[in-house]
């Protein structure tokens, strides 16, 4: 009963909606994406993120945080845990599960941060 709209989803083949094609309720996810702020950051890293991974489809978790540079990635493990992986410096890199690289200076590229915190894109 509860209905959750995250900032980025990924899906892979067909996408599955709620009671047929509504376009707002997806159902089969494989990714999903939150940005962090100071109002939803315990949220989505805490009850959402437990409302989450009960879809079957999902595969991995991101959460990015505005405040710094820092990128939490939660990947399914086949024995049913998650996997925690932390990024928090430009060059790092995160390694999806479909083929795909990200690297955090370029998801944080024209960013600043209070307190000298600005990343440098290399």
């Amino acid at each position: 009963g509860l209905y959750t709209y995250p900032d980025v989803m990924v899906t892979c083949g067909d996408e599955q909606f709620l009671n047929g094609p509504r376009t707002s309720t997806l159902l089969n996810p494989i990714l999903i994406v939150e940005v962090l702020s100071d109002s939803t950051r315990d949220y989505d890293r805490g009850e959402k993120f437990e409302h989450y991974r009960r879809l079957s489809s999902l595969k991995e978790y991101l959460t990015v945080d505005q405040a710094k540079a820092h990128v939490e990635h939660w990947k399914f493990q086949e024995v049913g845990s998650w996997l925690l992986h932390e990024f928090h410096r430009p060059e790092d890199v995160i390694k999806l599960a479909f083929a795909v690289t990200l690297r955090l200076a370029d998801l944080y590229e024209k960013v600043t941060f209070e307190a000298g915190r600005e990343v440098h894109v290399q």
